[in-house]
């Protein structure tokens, strides 16, 4: 467990508690970690979410199927991410998506009602536990917000720019890699495979993009 501390420390969710507070806490919420093997599903859609998970290694994938078994990605979790915070907060009985490991993956797991409820010792920085977890949650709001704005956009090539519009605003650079395969970015975005991949060449024709594999440079 205290190999993991220094990855938490720089996790929002545990933001202005100290190194020493943090390994009380994690005793205090009696967290556990788990290996996952890859291709292993962590938990799955219409299972009931009782715990957030931390990716302490690894990758994992957060997918949605539909009724006809499309399947779409939602997000792309790396070391230090969250999952399972909105479910559970919520009180959803089942949960809408999969959640999978892409590759090997450790992960910290927390009953949230540890998380929500003050121990009995009344300790300060349980409190601020709670507050960063209500940032958390705002934040993945957000997330989401941006997700609806770009699956709202019209044609194949809006969607593409839209997600490399907003990837570089986060990267805060106009070079940069995104955490998608061909097959995963057109899953991600709702899209035809082949379409976007014609799109892709079109936009690099254009000028508009150069692309190589998952690396891409706008030019607009």
């Amino acid at each position: 467990m205290k190999q993991f501390v220094p990855l938490l420390k720089k996790i929002d969710l545990f933001h202005e508690i100290s190194e020493e507070e943090l390994t009380f806490l994690l005793q205090c919420l009696d967290a556990t970690i788990k290996s996952y093997p890859k291709d292993s599903i962590l938990y799955l859609s219409g299972t009931k979410v009782s715990q957030v998970g931390i990716l302490l290694s690894g990758e994992l994938q957060v997918v949605r199927e539909d009724i006809a078994g499309n399947r779409t990605i939602l997000t792309v979790l790396g070391p230090g991410e969250l999952f399972g915070e909105t479910f559970v907060c919520a009180e959803i009985d089942k949960s809408p998506v999969t959640v999978l490991a892409t590759m090997p993956s450790e992960v910290m797991m927390i009953q949230f009602r540890h998380m929500i409820t003050t121990c009995n010792s009344g300790c300060s920085f349980h409190t601020k536990l709670i507050e960063n977890m209500m940032k958390t949650l705002a934040r993945k709001n957000i997330y989401l917000n941006s997700k609806i704005q770009i699956l709202s956009q019209r044609s194949t090539r809006e969607k593409i720019m839209e997600y490399l519009m907003l990837q570089a605003e986060r990267e805060e650079k106009i070079k940069f890699s995104i955490p998608y395969s061909r097959n995963e970015l057109a899953d991600f975005l709702c899209v035809d495979r082949s379409a976007m991949s014609r799109e892709l060449s079109k936009m690099q024709d254009d000028g508009l993009i150069l692309v190589e594999k998952n690396k891409f440079q706008l030019l607009v």
